[in-house]
């Protein structure tokens, strides 16, 4: 009969070569920065995200009328964003029944729900089309009624996109700034009595924010200190490694705050050329890095999708109004994920 040591010493090998393949190169140079996490492919469900699905999202809908008229191939593709979670973003009326609803679906689920308040007065520069609360007094109802709508739901809450960022641009008059400030941390201060509710400020973006320091003094008097960190890149194209490099520069300077990102758009970063003209349904984007709690980065609590794929930015490249779903724009978003 055959000895056994030679197929030992076979296994010993075989052994060794697998925990060297399995090792990391060495190298002389420190460590890499953390990254993140290797996107999932494009259409599988996100069994490892905590954040709730909306079986009535846009895109679920769109999904549902494209299988039922037979197109069954882009409907599949859809699926990259109906079958992910975003970000419910507030009515500007009474948000209390929307997401009284969505919160019913997450606490069935077992899953976070994702919000955006969007709603502060002279939002987007004050324009007459741009919307929100009619006053101070209007908002703090408003906010009163969308705290109240998350009651006891595990909930994240971006609050107030583009607020303090346009404060810093000149985009917001420089007479509306302190009741800005006061109204956010008057928020921060509403939405954390839920005791399962937690709060970023939204801080802007590399595209918007040219010296990201300078939000540092408004998200103080904003109620930083009170929230559980702050949102960068919301609606934005920027990719995740200047994303993060943004917000690692404003932690420095808030005593290591941590952040989310935004990358529900950001896969091919954003349009080249003039960023004037960049932001507003740039033609050729993707999907970015699916939502996640699972970063692998000290400083970064999550990648979120907070502007939900496929959302007009506005009556630009032949898009419909802001925040309108657009199905063509979604679909090519969705189409060049990268697998």
């Amino acid at each position: 009969m055959p000895s056994a040591a030679p197929r030992r010493r076979l296994h010993s090998v075989l052994g060794l070569l697998a925990l060297l393949a399995a090792a990391p190169a060495c190298s002389g140079g420190p460590a890499p920065a953390p990254g993140p996490p290797a996107a999932a492919s494009p259409g599988a469900p996100a069994a490892e995200s905590p954040y709730w699905v909306d079986p009535r999202s846009e895109a679920a809908r769109q999904v549902a009328a494209w299988e039922a008229a037979g197109r069954n191939s882009d409907a599949q593709v859809l699926r990259r964003i109906a079958d992910r979670p975003t970000a419910l973003w507030g009515p500007g009326g009474d948000p209390g029944p929307e997401i009284r609803r969505a919160g019913a679906g997450a606490r069935a689920a077992g899953r976070t729900l994702l919000l955006a308040a969007h709603n502060i007065p002279y939002r987007d520069c004050g324009q007459p089309r741009a919307g929100g609360a009619p006053n101070a007094q209007a908002y703090r109802k408003w906010i009163g009624a969308f705290a109240d709508g998350i009651g006891t739901t595990k909930a994240v809450v971006i609050l107030e996109p583009g607020a303090l960022a346009h404060t810093v641009d000149g985009c917001t008059r420089a007479e509306h700034h302190a009741e800005r400030y006061r109204l956010l941390s008057e928020a921060v201060d509403r939405l954390k009595r839920n005791r399962n509710t937690k709060v970023y400020l939204d801080a802007g973006d590399p595209a918007s924010v040219k010296n990201p320091t300078d939000l540092v003094p408004p998200l103080a008097k904003a109620g930083l200190e009170h929230a559980d960190g702050f949102a960068v890149n919301v609606s934005g194209f920027q990719p995740d490694a200047a994303a993060r490099a943004y917000g690692a520069r404003i932690s420095e300077r808030t005593g290591n705050r941590h952040f989310v990102i935004d990358t529900g758009r950001n896969g091919e970063g954003p349009l080249p050329g003039d960023p004037a003209q960049a932001w507003c349904n740039p033609p050729g984007r993707a999907l970015g890095t699916p939502p996640t709690d699972r970063t692998a980065d000290p400083l970064v609590d999550a990648y979120l999708w907070i502007k939900p794929p496929g959302e007009s930015d506005g009556p630009c490249r032949g898009g419909p109004k802001a925040g309108t779903w657009w199905p063509p724009y979604a679909l090519g978003l969705a189409r060049r994920a990268r697998e």
